[in-house]
């Protein structure tokens, strides 16, 4: 049972996962970033669901797919479901002892993700960037990152829709001789901050690089330094907001802040 005539980005990063170990973590973070839906035993009352589960080798997996069409598939009648982010989904089942059935029968990228692969990643997705201060006595172009960090931040970026303007990536020299590379966000409002630095953080992580080859600042397009940093940096332009759209109910998981809880 199976639908060929779909292919998606779970699809791409599952037959390359196996040919390197950053292709594996790309894995990771497309299944984060793609919306899930998960089998349910009953409707979902609140923000309380209850994933239809089954074992194998003594583990318990939730049965997920990445598309409407493929639970469809598999189940062949009506059932309920809850669709979420991955990341959502990742910290819900977190601590759980439940792994995740991807697109079982019903497309190339199935597989078996165990409990500890789980708790895995939402630590990971968890990971909150620290703080600190720095002075920058210099910046150049950038130089030196892999290419696999510049695809990485691309996406992540592109994620990230009305954060910010756009962000300059540039190597730079600190007051006490040391040397590394800045991701500086222009004219993000302070309730950005910490989405942007998180973004950032995932797109190191997942590219299978040290966390400390890059840092973060936040700069205003008016300021002396942004003007500096446009004359060197590497720019990313972040997408502008669509327009809104009419208020509906939020659905269990819709939002990745407060994932639904297990029943």
């Amino acid at each position: 049972m199976t639908t060929p005539e779909m292919t998606t980005d779970l699809d791409r990063a599952h037959a390359a996962m196996d040919t390197s170990d950053d292709l594996r973590l790309r894995f990771y973070e497309t299944l984060a970033d793609s919306d899930l839906f998960v089998l349910l035993d009953v409707e979902p009352e609140g923000d309380s669901v209850r994933p239809s589960l089954f074992t194998v080798d003594g583990g318990e997996y939730a049965l997920v797919f990445d598309a409407e069409e493929r639970l469809s598939a598999f189940v062949g009648r009506a059932a309920p479901y809850a669709g979420l982010p991955g990341r959502a989904l990742a910290q819900m089942m977190a601590g759980q002892g439940i792994g995740i059935a991807l697109n079982l029968q019903v497309a190339p990228s199935e597989m078996l993700i165990p409990a500890d692969a789980v708790d895995w990643l939402a630590t990971t997705l968890d990971h909150t960037p620290e703080q600190a201060e720095a002075r920058l006595t210099g910046v150049s172009r950038p130089t030196g990152l892999p290419e696999s960090v510049l695809e990485a931040l691309d996406r992540k970026l592109t994620r990230a829709a009305g954060l910010a303007d756009h962000a300059l990536l540039v190597a730079a020299e600190y007051e006490d001789g040391g040397r590394g590379h800045v991701l500086a966000f222009v004219d993000a409002p302070d309730t950005a901050h910490a989405a942007l630095a998180h973004a950032a953080g995932e797109a190191l992580t997942f590219s299978g690089i040290d966390a400390g080859t890059m840092d973060v600042m936040f700069v205003a397009s008016t300021d002396a330094v942004a003007q500096r940093l446009a004359r060197v940096g590497l720019r990313f332009d972040l997408p502008e907001l669509s327009r809104p759209t009419p208020a509906v109910p939020m659905a269990p998981g819709s939002d990745p802040n407060a994932p639904p809880k297990l029943r």
